[in-house]
């Protein structure tokens, strides 16, 4: 069953996976889900790309329902593009699709979200000592090692998206001047493959 086009998370199925998971595909549809409408040109300043790579990729994400135009900011002759939905949604049995492609295309977009992930926290790291102080003492990178069950570990990771939803009704106003987009990463994995009861 398909999402209503204006959900405002999308749920990944094989064919649209195929069509988001490339590199710049997914950096272009981050670039216009957090940095608001762009055009190709704007996108691959930003990204260090051609303006031919980049409207090429947007057309592709635009044939698989990602992006649409944004006619309201269309004044010149450059195409203008935004994202259709806030969020994706991955399943994890595309991890284990029959089919080979379903499968590699899974195996890209889920290492490619962690390569963005730990660019966006290198970049935090990077940039840290030009925000106020306020900001200084509200960010967080910590972890924690818990011998847990499957299924405590599978409660734990709804306990805690349960949580983050919470905050997205407290969202603050975007004039808000002390407001800042704020990516919070959640990561739960097993240390190593060996398993008690296991020969």
């Amino acid at each position: 069953m398909n999402e209503p086009q204006d959900s405002p998370v999308r749920n990944l199925d094989a064919r649209s996976l195929r069509g988001l998971a490339h590199p710049l595909r997914m950096q272009l549809l981050d670039a216009l889900r957090f940095g608001g409408p762009a055009t190709a040109s704007q996108l691959a300043g930003k990204l260090g790309e051609s303006s031919g790579a980049t409207s090429y990729h947007l057309r592709q994400l635009a044939l698989h329902g990602f992006i649409e135009d944004a006619p309201e900011r269309g004044k010149g002759r450059e195409r203008w593009w935004k994202a259709v939905h806030t969020g994706l949604r991955f399943d994890d049995a595309l991890l284990t699709d029959a089919r080979p492609d379903v499968r590699g295309a899974a195996d890209l977009y889920i290492h490619e979200v962690a390569t963005t992930q730990a660019r966006d926290l290198s970049t935090w790291l990077g940039n840290r000592p030009a925000w106020p102080e306020e900001w200084n003492r509200a960010w967080d990178m910590s972890s924690a090692t818990l011998r847990l069950t499957p299924e405590l570990t599978l409660e734990l990771v709804e306990k805690m998206h349960a949580l983050v939803d919470t905050y997205r009704d407290r969202a603050a106003d975007e004039d808000d001047t002390d407001t800042a987009q704020v990516r919070i990463h959640t990561h739960a994995f097993p240390l190593t493959t060996e398993v008690k009861g296991t020969a």
